[in-house]
């Protein structure tokens, strides 16, 4: 099914060579254009993955990093792949249709060469003994599934059928080997039947034949001392592990439920998959160990793990494996440095301290594997003064993983503080960080003018005033007008002169709140003030339609035709939806009287023309004024001041 003991050393020194010479890598995912996955072997030497899609008829090519590179198709049915020890060569079986066993060159990832196996479907290669083993179906046996096999040494590469005359699969078995020893069971059987044969001389004997206590096997792998066989069924929850010799029981590696998917390195690693939801998808198991040095979980509870969807990388720097949605996506998961105990580090520092006072951060690394004695960590701090970071003396945790270092934070604000495991050939890299907040010294600063009213247009100078402080002396000066339209804005930012102060003149038009800002240093802490002032409107109002103008009474009064409406015309600043306030008032024995009032919208111009309508007979020969002002909300908007406009003055005549 795989490359495993069939690896030779040539090929992982190959390997470890080309990636050596390679950056380290995150854990990558990368889509996969698959409707289907059956096997996955890894090509050491050339760094490729070919992964088999029997619904799509085709091989999938990938490189490390899992972006596709090459597809091949016309492969009708192409299920189990098995790769030559040189990885000069992958194997795969295809049965539907062509009936073959076709030869794929990796270094060009071509078709180099084709065996026909006549009428039968070869499902399932696998290299032991000198020869090219396959399970496959056929219809003239009485079991309908027997072993196959391709003499690769010979000439010819000659194709021998019915190699287990005595056969019992009832369809095409899975197949492993190493060395000279190959191993068999039914995919889906339930209970699981397995079978061991020595094919040490060429020929196939059948050494053990077993049913065992599992149900519905997903996949299987033999040891590459060819002492073990590992399988994964859906029952038992666990990758169950039995003698090559006699079948016999001998131990297991625990996952959880619904085992479906294990792989063996050629260091004898394992990796064991499940079908599971909600449990982790992969386990990692060192050589001789049956507890868990590394666990993968793919997170979302729909990205669930391929049948035998698991390859290792011969040097077992990378672990492979094939995940599908209930959408049916396919994704190809890279898995870095699995084999590494992942190492856990945590940090504890105060939440807040005074600069330049010691202080004390705990903390403590773990990992599922031992760390060695006196392990180092890496600390570096960062703070205002040291944005990327100052490295600080290495701390050496103790027997029990725990450590702590002091620290006097010459800089005030937030203080952080890095721990860093620097990781080894068992261990992965791990890091933390925690932050501080130091206190830094209170800025003086101020801003004038707050409170006070101007006319509209008039030129206003604003002064911030910043008292001591440790290095900055920058300071920002912001302008909000009233109102949704004018957005706040920086109208001057720099240094203050040596009297500590910056100003700057605006045009005032609009109440407005002016904001001085510090942004502090590393010794003094940020610090803001505002000022609001109040804007008047410029508001003018004038009388049309008099006969003539003329001094009375100490004012210039118009004199209007009691036939004639006059017209009083109001000019103010445009805002939308503005209006102003008209109110006419009458002289009566030595005191004006209200005589009414309204509000009238102003044209997008600003200007407004009211006429004063009505029986003007009445009025003849008393005194009146109109005056136009602009009220705060009443008005409609609440941009400006209150603004009361002068008043005019005109009488009615016969």
């Amino acid at each position: 099914m795989r490359t495993r003991s069939t690896a030779t050393a040539l090929a992982v020194l190959f390997s470890s060579a080309a990636l050596a010479a390679a950056p380290a890598h995150a854990d990558t995912v990368a889509p996969l254009p698959v409707k289907s996955t059956g096997t996955v072997v890894v090509d050491g030497v050339h760094q490729r993955v070919f992964l088999s899609d029997p619904a799509g008829g085709k091989i999938v090519v990938t490189d490390y990093r899992g972006t596709v590179v090459k597809q091949l198709t016309a492969l009708p049915g192409v299920l189990g792949l098995e790769l030559s020890a040189d990885s000069a060569t992958l194997y795969a079986a295809v049965p539907g249709g062509t009936d073959a066993i076709v030869a794929i060159d990796t270094a060009t990832a071509t078709e180099s060469a084709r065996y026909p196996v006549g009428d039968i479907d070869p499902k399932y290669p696998a290299l032991a003994g000198g020869k090219l083993w396959f399970g496959y179906d056929s219809d003239a046996t009485v079991a309908h599934g027997n072993i196959g096999s391709v003499d690769l040494t010979a000439p010819e590469h000659p194709v021998a059928l019915t190699q287990d005359p005595e056969s019992f699969w009832y369809s095409a078995p899975m197949l492993d080997g190493a060395a000279g020893t190959l191993v068999a069971g039914i995919p889906s059987q339930s209970p699981s039947e397995l079978g061991a044969y020595d094919v040490s001389s060429g020929t196939l004997t059948r050494t053990a034949h077993r049913s065992v206590d599992g149900a519905n096997l997903r996949d299987l792998a033999i040891t590459p001392d060819a002492q073990h066989l590992v399988v994964a069924s859906g029952y038992p929850y666990h990758q169950a592990v039995y003698s090559t010799a006699d079948l016999a029981d001998d131990g297991q590696y625990p996952a959880n439920a619904y085992p479906n998917a294990v792989d063996i390195a050629p260091d004898g690693s394992v990796a064991a998959g499940i079908d599971g939801a909600y449990e982790p998808d992969v386990y990692v198991f060192k050589p001789g160990q049956r507890t868990t040095v590394r666990e993968y979980d793919f997170g979302a509870s729909d990205q669930l793990l391929a049948d035998a969807g698991l390859a290792w990388a011969p040097d077992t720097s990378r672990l492979f494996a094939v995940s599908h949605d209930y959408d049916g996506a396919y994704r190809l998961r890279v898995l870095e440095g699995p084999t590494k105990a992942v190492t856990t580090v945590t940090a504890d520092a105060p939440a807040t301290a005074t600069r330049a006072q010691k202080l004390t951060v705990k903390g403590k690394v773990t990992s599922k594997a031992a760390l060695p004695a006196g392990t180092r960590l890496s600390v570096t701090r960062t703070d205002l003064e040291s944005p990327k970071g100052k490295a600080l003396p290495q701390v050496t945790a103790k027997a029990d993983g725990t450590y702590s270092f002091t620290d006097t934070p010459p800089a005030g604000g937030k203080v952080t503080y890095k721990v860093s495991y620097a990781g080894d050939a068992a261990h992965t890299a791990a890091s933390v960080s925690d932050s501080v907040t130091v206190s830094r010294a209170k800025a003086s600063l101020s801003l004038n003018n707050n409170g006070k009213s101007y006319s509209y247009g008039q030129d206003v100078k604003f002064t911030a005033h910043l008292g001591k402080t440790y290095k900055n002396r920058t300071v920002e000066i912001w302008a909000d007008p009233y109102g949704g339209d004018k957005p706040d804005k920086l109208v001057k930012s720099g240094k203050v002169n040596s009297h500590g102060d910056l100003a700057v003149t605006l045009d005032l038009r609009r109440d407005t709140k002016i904001t001085a800002k510090f942004t502090g240093d590393a010794r003094t802490a940020t610090a803001s003030t505002t000022s609001t002032v109040w804007t008047r409107v410029s508001v003018s109002t004038s009388v049309s339609g008099q006969y003539k103008s003329a001094k009375s009474w100490g004012q210039t009064y118009a004199y209007v035709h009691r036939s004639k409406d006059p017209r009083f015309i109001t000019k103010m600043p445009y805002y939308s939806g503005r209006s102003h306030r008209l109110e006419i008032q009458v002289y009566y024995q030595g005191t004006w009287y209200d005589a009414g009032s309204q509000y009238f919208k102003l044209g997008t111009n600003g200007v407004s023309e009211v006429r004063y309508t009505g029986d003007h007979g009445q009025e003849v020969g008393y005194r009146q004024r109109v005056r136009s002002s602009y009220i705060n909300g009443s008005s409609g908007d609440s941009v400006n001041s209150t603004t009361h406009g002068a008043w005019k003055y005109f009488t009615f005549t016969k």
